[in-house]
């Protein structure tokens, strides 16, 4: 599809429901294969250069049903790329810093720096696609991709992997200083022709996305296309990551398989499915134009 047109050909009541960290852990991995053959998630966005990537990998190749996409990570994690080939991207450690408004800055302030972040997220979409996993759907880390500059490289660099489809993560309760932000990526998504979500669940109750919270969300499921986004793995005492040590990844799994939410969801009506399913005529469409 050329520049212009439109990919979004939406029904008019959607919804996907993805986990996100796929490949972080084994915990996670384990929860998302429990919660997509036994429960309601459609979707899963794999960080390919975490620890249990390729557990991940393995077990979506056993999913054939599990619509899997790209999670960039570029920050408050590992790159995939050799750090010493991005030193301008990484700490002492090696790793992506947390402090994403520094980043920001220098992102789209130093040449260097953007064509190292370029490298490395050409990088990403290059090891998805070596997965051989079909690209259901990009977004990243902390949403890092409402960084023009992030969004920008996202798009260059996507359209040379198929990437048909990224999150629009526009929330009911985003605070209002950030709408007319969103509607710029939108607009920027639509130019592109790359189909995009009408909202999401998920930002506001980042790790607490239970049982309570879903029934909550699929009781007051407006028009458009929604994308319910968690963090689910089995339970255990430790956190995966310090910044998750708030995270209640297993009331989050035990939401996903909840007979009460999958009866929620069939009484919504709406279609259910990743980004390939849900915009499966425009997927189409662009594959055949392309």
């Amino acid at each position: 599809m050329k520049d212009g047109q439109h990919a979004q050909q939406p029904p008019q009541r959607a919804l996907i429901i993805t986990a996100d960290d796929f490949g972080l852990h084994p915990r996670v991995n384990e929860a998302v294969e429990r919660a997509h053959q036994h429960g309601v998630l459609k979707a899963a966005s794999l960080m390919v250069g975490a620890p249990a990537a390729r557990d991940a990998v393995e077990r979506a190749r056993r999913l054939p049903q599990l619509r899997v996409g790209l999670h960039l990570v570029l920050a408050d994690g590992a790159p995939v790329l050799p750090p010493r080939s991005i030193p301008a991207l990484v700490d002492a450690q090696g790793r992506f810093g947390g402090n994403m408004v520094r980043d920001g800055v220098r992102f789209f302030f130093l040449p260097q720096v953007r064509r190292q972040l370029a490298m490395e997220i050409r990088a990403q979409f290059e090891a998805f696609a070596k997965t051989g996993l079909p690209l259901d759907h990009v977004n990243t880390h902390k949403h890092f991709h409402l960084h023009p500059t992030v969004l920008s490289l996202s798009l260059e660099i996507g359209r040379d992997y198929g990437m048909k489809a990224i999150r629009l993560p526009f929330e009911a309760r985003s605070p209002f200083w950030l709408m007319p932000w969103i509607g710029l990526v939108r607009s920027r998504l639509e130019r592109a022709g790359i189909a995009h979500n009408d909202y999401v669940v998920g930002i506001a109750g980042t790790g607490q996305m239970d049982e309570a919270a879903m029934l909550e969300a699929l009781a007051a499921l407006p028009r458009g296309v929604g994308e319910i986004y968690c963090h689910p793995a089995t339970a255990d005492d430790s956190a995966l990551t310090p910044a998750m040590h708030a995270y209640r990844h297993g009331d989050e799994l035990a939401a996903l398989l909840s007979p009460r939410v999958a009866e929620a969801i069939a009484a919504a009506g709406a279609r259910c499915g990743g980004f390939a399913d849900v915009f499966s005529d425009a997927f189409q469409q662009r594959i055949s134009t392309s």
